[in-house]
């Protein structure tokens, strides 16, 4: 009997059923108590002004709210965290704008890896500009726009010394937002960094994207002017939030529940932390939404040019004159790749049109991220947001074209890794608009959303005239409030929260719980079969989405692809071709203008202008530019800043206008580099230079060394020489950062040991100045371990025996120095050119 016992004692301990029920039971009420702290966050979170859910300390510097045409916006300066670096005035400061889509501001800011976060570990100075839950009474979308222009022109006063104008990062909706001001205020904008950004709001794929026909199915816009007319004028940014949810259902009904169910003993800040914002609805006033639904979602009248200001400024985004890149992924099921980037061909023809209009276009396409992921993910923040940071310079004097960036990690054995910051290399491939085109299957299918547009106009009309009026008469602030709180986003959270005496025993219950906690085995049979059972209801969902999807798809064709349909309100149909888009006539004569006042340049300019023409003539046609380099001219530009200061936006400048010579014609450009480097000794330096710089990515193309042998031959070189000793600077000083240069411009600004360097270079230099044309001869520092680089241009007298070695080196210092100045600017025009892809000389006539 007692042997018996002790056998059902023994079974019944190691009971995997018992096992699985005891966990079921402790893992529910730790659930629910997760669900409980969720409600008291979001309590406490709407008790305290729904501040931004910013993991930064922060500054407001200015309020929008007290502006002459007040929004409820702010910019709010970023304060460095304990660890970070002390922020840098001059460098490049950072401007980080949200999307205000129904949520509170903060994404941006969410975790210490993010968009601020990298910015802040690089020393950038770092701002954010947030909103208030609840808009003025009298803003509308226009009011947001100036608000954020006079912001952005703030930022550009703090910092009136550092090289380069801030970069600007729009999520999401903030996007679109920068995009706008960008087109109306483009002295205002260094790069730009549009991220998860819809711009072209019909674009799509069949069988995909399902989000594009909600307007359609709903008959247009006025259901937005419904919600803001129930809401006493006012739109709730919940009904956003439950669209987004709608689009995913196996997340919102069962996987992000189970996730946090099967791991509740380590999930619970990270829900915690997501939920503070994801709950934080914010509102907009009915104006704003209705602007939004009608200009953008259903009109797409941003990338056709129709937005204009109430002071008549139109809104056209071929003004932007910063470069702009778009970040979007193929798992953003809210903004993919094609409605983030098919406004290119709706603006342009192909690259040489984006060439023409001087636009630096620069796309990069993740493979799997989420739409919420692009702003939050420590992986992107790490790697995509801290190469874009990394790169910015390189960024802001590409050469104007359409690129692809591609980030890579550093394989072992690559070359000039000297150059190269971190673990990642970033790389700017020539593209056309023909490869944006691709992305898509093919763009007749929106012409349906052009009939969607006219029927919006029309069932618009009807609401305003017959059904807003009366609305508006019985609707009460009361009666809006009411509704708010019964929405299932907020509803969900107060029922379980503090609020309820129901749920007092939960917090002590799980207190237990954790106090006793036995977790299952992740080997438990049970266990396994629920995780399979997760399996089968997530697919499930998954299945109900895609039939509900092709259901609505089908029936949107079905309705506004009907030739019927579309003569009736008056739309072209669909299968009748359109004129093709034909090239403006103001357009032509700038180019022509353009090229008139460049055309002296020919055969006319500095030195820096004939070594970046030298760089640009080579480095043409090869289509990939990457930051090796690049960041090796900023060495060189860091070096030598005392004896030749140059900006970046001056090495930009010089960039673009020798793009354009060359590009414009080839022939002409070749033969004028003679009279740009006229001395015997500068020509074999600026030749050398430019071998060892395309040298730095891995071996030289045939191509390219096929026009450095062209170059040669143009500036009468002998190559078959012996090599002279390298010209680029040893990998021991540190990569410049992005505002180095600019910082220590001033002379006064030199630090000790610079100074001392510049007096051995002012001795050697005294022999040789009288041979620059006019201009100081500096010396690199002298570097006694440089070695002899290998098939670099010969020496135009033998190599000396070794007594006289150092005494030529001291002698031949200050001429290496002076081809470094206008080497700096290569990086810029060698690279975009390269990206360029033009090979044959051009005419005016072209």
């Amino acid at each position: 009997m007692w042997s018996q016992t002790a056998v059902w004692s023994k079974l019944f301990s190691s009971n995997p059923v018992a096992d699985y029920w005891r966990d079921a039971c402790e893992r529910s009420i730790l659930y629910w108590d997760v669900l409980h702290d969720r409600g008291a966050d979001y309590l406490k979170h709407v008790q305290s002004g729904k501040p931004p859910v910013l993991v930064f300390d922060y500054k407001i510097i200015l309020d929008g709210r007290s502006l002459p045409d007040p929004a409820n916006y702010a910019l709010a300066a970023i304060l460095p965290p304990a660890g970070c670096p002390a922020t840098n005035p001059a460098l490049r400061p950072f401007v980080v704008i949200d999307p205000r889509a129904g949520h509170g501001p903060g994404i941006g800011g969410f975790k210490m890896d993010s968009e601020i976060g990298i910015a802040l570990q690089q020393g950038h100075p770092c701002y954010f500009i947030m909103f208030f839950p609840q808009p003025v009474p009298s803003q509308t979308i226009e009011s947001v726009s100036r608000a954020e222009y006079v912001f952005l022109s703030k930022v550009n006063e703090l910092h009136p010394d550092s090289d380069g104008k801030p970069f600007v990062i729009g999520n999401c909706q903030g996007g679109w937002a920068v995009a706008m001001i960008a087109s109306v205020a483009p002295e205002l904008f260094g790069p730009i960094l549009l991220a998860g950004t819809p711009l072209s709001y019909w674009a799509g794929v069949t069988g995909k994207n399902p989000m594009r026909y909600s307007g359609g199915m709903l008959g247009g816009t006025w259901t937005a002017s419904l919600a803001g007319d129930l809401g006493h004028g006012k739109f709730d940014g919940a009904h956003l939030v439950n669209n987004f949810e709608k689009l995913d259902p196996a997340n919102t009904l069962w996987k992000k529940p189970y996730n946090l169910y099967a791991k509740v003993d380590t999930e619970r800040e990270r829900f915690l932390g997501f939920e503070r914002w994801w709950g934080g609805h914010y509102l907009l006033n009915k104006q704003e939404m209705e602007w939004i639904s009608q200009q953008l979602f259903v009109g797409n009248h941003l990338v056709e040019g129709k937005i204009v200001s109430s002071d008549q400024h139109r809104v056209d985004m071929r003004n932007i004159r910063s470069p702009i890149i778009v970040f979007a992924s193929w798992g953003d099921n809210i903004t993919p790749p094609q409605q983030a980037l098919n406004w290119i061909p709706d603006l342009y023809d192909n690259a040489d049109d984006i060439r023409d209009n001087e636009q630096t276009i620069i796309y990069c396409l993740h493979n799997k991220v989420g739409h919420l992921g692009i702003f939050v993910s420590a992986g992107i923040a790490n790697r995509e947001h801290s190469e874009f940071a990394s790169a910015l310079d390189l960024i802001d004097v590409l050469a104007p074209g359409l690129y692809e960036a591609v980030i890579e990690d550093v394989a072992p054995g690559t070359p000039g890794q000297e150059y190269i910051k971190g673990r990642y290399i970033i790389r700017f491939e020539a593209r056309e608009v023909a490869d944006i085109l691709a992305l898509d299957d093919g763009r007749a299918d929106e012409r349906a959303f052009e009939v969607v547009r006219r029927v919006s106009e029309i069932n618009q009309g009807i609401y305003n005239r017959f059904i807003s009026p009366a609305l508006q008469a019985v609707s009460s602030e009361a009666g809006a409030q009411c509704q708010r709180q019964l929405n299932p986003a907020r509803l969900e959270r107060t029922l379980i929260s503090p609020l309820n005496p129901w749920l007092s025993w939960l917090k002590p219950a799980a207190e237990y719980v954790r106090t006793h906690r036995q977790p299952v085995s992740a080997d438990n049979p049970l266990w396994k079969l629920q995780e399979q059972w997760s399996g089968w209801i997530a697919q499930s969902l998954d299945r109900c989405r895609d039939l509900r999807d092709a259901a609505t798809e089908h029936c949107f064709k079905a309705v506004y692809e009907s030739p019927w349909l579309a003569s009736v309100v008056g739309v072209q149909p669909a299968r009748e071709a359109r004129a093709a888009r034909s090239d403006s006539w103001d357009k032509q004569e700038r180019l022509q203008l353009k090229r008139q006042v460049l055309d002296p340049a020919y055969e006319s300019g500095t030195l820096a202008d004939g070594f970046v023409r030298l760089l640009t003539y080579v480095a043409i046609g090869r289509g990939i530019i990457d930051e090796r380099p690049f960041n090796a001219i900023r060495r060189i530009m860091h070096d030598i800043r005392h004896e030749h200061p140059m900006t970046l936006m001056q090495l930009k400048e010089v960039a673009r206008k020798q793009v354009f010579l060359v590009r414009l014609d080839e022939a002409r450009a070749l033969a004028g580099l003679p009279k740009l480097l006229p001395e015997e000794h500068r020509r074999r330096q600026a030749w050398q230079l430019a071998h060892e710089l395309l040298a730095l990515s891995g071996n030289i193309a045939p191509e390219q060394q096929q026009r450095l042998d062209q170059v040669a031959h143009a500036l009468q070189l002998d190559t078959r020489a012996p090599a002279a000793p390298a010209i680029l600077p040893p990998a021991e000083p540190p990569v410049a950062t992005a505002a180095a240069a600019p910082a220590a411009v001033p002379a006064a600004q030199a630090s000790a040991p610079a100074k001392k360097a510049a007096t051995p270079r002012k001795l050697a230099a005294k022999a040789p100045a009288k041979t620059t044309a006019g201009k100081p001869s500096a010396a690199a520092k002298p570097s006694p371990a440089a070695k002899p680089a290998s098939g670099k241009p010969a020496a135009a007298k033998p190599a000396p025996s070794k007594p006289a070695a150092a005494k030529t080196a001291k002698a031949a210092a200050p001429k290496a120095s002076v081809a470094k100045a206008p080497a700096a600017k290569t990086p810029a025009t060698g690279k975009p050119a390269a990206g360029n892809g033009a090979t044959k000389p051009k005419t005016p006539s072209n």
